[in-house]
């Protein structure tokens, strides 16, 4: 009987349900089913009544939730007398993400993982945050603060952090595109567009705009980086789209203003990735362990 298999059915007795329990541990139901039928048989007793997804304990499944219940206890207290003898962990940590993450998330991060690990040194680089996943998965770094995709590929692990809106942003200087966003009648498709080379928040724009029914965008520039996009709409090169926190961190950020447009794009997801095979390394590890 080991710890694993312990802990999957403690969480399961909890919530009595495969698919939350198999989520939780990365596995399909199925393979959750089969690990507690071996529980079952190396106890022989029936620990839960199926039905579909969902379970019931037994009277021998919530005599065994007592016992895993202690188990798990007493593991966790082994850990940590263990690691307070053992020598803290040193070596080099690669940390990527936006500039403007780097100072709107990274800090308190940063702040909770030196004070339990000081000896490990953050290698840190800044850039697009549509880049981090392709860094992620081609091991160019450890972990990054990234945006989580809508299909995110099952070989990622990804923790949530917040959520961020998305804004259509406008120049507030006088310029062409502010008389043209001031007609009673706006030319959508005569109003240049600063979007990103590629990732999720042009997706979600380009979805938003043929949902509209506003002919084709005039796409004025492409750029890497939503804090290029706000600086070129500060400008007044056209009408942009950027995350919230984006905005509200950027120095020209009195020089835009936020189209009141119920646009209904949906925010970004914001979290710490890492490939999922590495999560469990020890220095990647302890800084998903420090932020939880």
């Amino acid at each position: 009987m080991d710890s694993k298999s312990v802990a999957m059915f403690h969480h399961l007795a909890k919530e009595l349900h495969f698919g939350k329990t198999a989520a939780a541990f990365h596995l399909s139901p199925s393979t959750l089913s089969r690990a507690i039928t071996r529980l079952e048989e190396e106890l022989g007793c029936k620990l839960l009544i199926r039905n579909n997804r969902t379970a019931m304990l037994t009277p021998e499944g919530l005599s065994f939730k007592k016992f895993a219940e202690q188990q798990i206890e007493q593991l966790q207290l082994l850990k940590l007398s263990v690691n307070n003898n053992q020598t803290q962990l040193k070596g080099k940590l690669r940390l990527y993400c936006s500039v403007t993450a780097a100072y709107s998330h990274l800090p308190a991060l940063l702040d909770q993982f030196r004070e339990q690990h000081p000896l490990i040194e953050i290698m840190l680089s800044t850039g697009d945050h549509a880049d981090a996943l392709p860094k992620i998965q081609r091991q160019e770094v450890d972990l990054a603060i990234a945006v989580k995709p809508d299909n995110l590929a099952t070989g990622y692990f990804f923790h949530h952090l917040t959520d961020v809106p998305l804004k259509l942003i406008a120049p507030t200087i006088i310029c062409q595109v502010q008389q043209q966003l001031h007609q009673k009648t706006i030319d959508w498709s005569q109003i240049p567009i600063v979007l990103p080379v590629h990732g999720l928040s042009r997706s979600r724009f380009e979805k938003w705009f043929r949902s509209m029914q506003l002919g084709k965008p005039k796409l004025y520039a492409t750029v890497s980086g939503h804090e290029a996009i706000v600086s070129m709409v500060a400008l007044g090169c056209g009408v942009g789209i950027a995350p919230e926190v984006v905005v509200e961190h950027s120095p020209v950020k009195d020089r835009i203003c936020s189209l009141n447009i119920d646009h209904n794009i949906a925010p970004f997801e914001l979290g710490i990735c890492c490939l999922s095979i590495r999560k469990k390394q020890p220095l990647i590890n302890a800084f998903l362990e420090s932020i939880k």
